[in-house]
């Protein structure tokens, strides 16, 4: 059975991978890009099952236009993917306030623009799929990458409480999170100015591996992207998605220590409640 998607972020990486692969084996893509013309090799190629259009997910005007336009043009869509992303490499005080503004504008805003947008005509369709893409860093974190961490962090909440929201509807979200992958993500990072003060840091070390090529890059991207499209074919709606031997290791060290830590805590949390509340025993 064919499908229609809508994909923010489609001129490289997972979102042009995605596009590439549902166009070839039959489906219609809405792809949204900031330069429609790098896809125009996949406009020839198939014709008008490509519908392009012009987006930058930070203009929450233009984001409702376009979600608008898709729908009227192309009827039902299946599954909205968002995908579009911005990344700074820097030390909390090595960033600049306009990369900051950006990684959160795009990664965080951005991607809460399009579910907004999308949300009304899904749910008049009765039905519909939300493929959110973060990251292993949305659950975890790694040195450098603090500003980009409190975007995936904060689309993952705001994720997990419209999925609650949505379900009713027949819509169905599910957060996926790959890990570190040969996309070009890497070479696209903002960076700024270093501060000598953080060189022997773990954030100069994570600023060196990148720039020496030793930061690991195991993950298959084109594998990544069947997995995306497999998870939607198989009709499962898990919350979150763990793509990756890098994210699935990190995150669920991540977690354990959370819970350890949490668990740690146990008498103190508890040591506030309310007197009147307290049962004995």
């Amino acid at each position: 059975m064919s499908r229609t998607w809508f994909i923010t972020g489609t001129s490289s990486g997972f979102g042009r991978l995605l596009t590439g692969r549902l166009l070839a084996r039959g489906d219609r893509v809405a792809a949204t890009l900031r330069r429609p013309e790098a896809l125009d090799d996949l406009r020839a190629a198939h014709g008008d099952r490509l519908w392009a259009a012009r987006l930058d997910v930070t203009d929450a005007g233009r984001v409702r236009d376009v979600a608008d336009e898709a729908f009227a043009a192309l009827g039902t869509i299946d599954v909205v993917v968002n995908n579009a992303g911005f990344g700074v490499l820097a030390s909390v005080e090595e960033a600049t306030d306009e990369q900051i503004r950006q990684v959160i504008e795009t990664n965080l805003l951005g991607s809460i623009h399009v579910v907004r947008a999308a949300l009304p005509h899904l749910r008049a369709q009765g039905h519909g799929r939300i493929l959110q893409v973060s990251t292993a860093g949305g659950q975890t974190t790694y040195p450098n990458f603090g500003y980009y961490h409190a975007s995936k962090w904060g689309i993952e909440g705001f994720c997990e409480t419209v999925a609650r929201e949505i379900e009713p509807f027949g819509i169905g979200l599910t957060i996926v999170e790959p890990g570190a992958t040969p996309t070009g993500f890497g070479g696209a990072l903002a960076t700024a100015p270093t501060m000598p003060e953080y060189d022997r840091t773990p954030a100069g070390d994570s600023r060196r591996a990148l720039a020496d090529g030793t930061f690991p890059l195991d993950n298959d991207p084109e594998k990544i992207a069947r997995a995306m499209i497999d998870l939607v074919d198989s009709g499962e709606i898990p919350l979150r998605l763990p793509l990756g031997s890098d994210t699935y290791r990190h995150v669920r060290e991540s977690l354990v220590a959370r819970l350890a830590e949490h668990e740690a805590h146990r008498e103190v949390a508890l040591s506030v409640v309310r007197d009147d509340l307290v049962t004995s025993g």
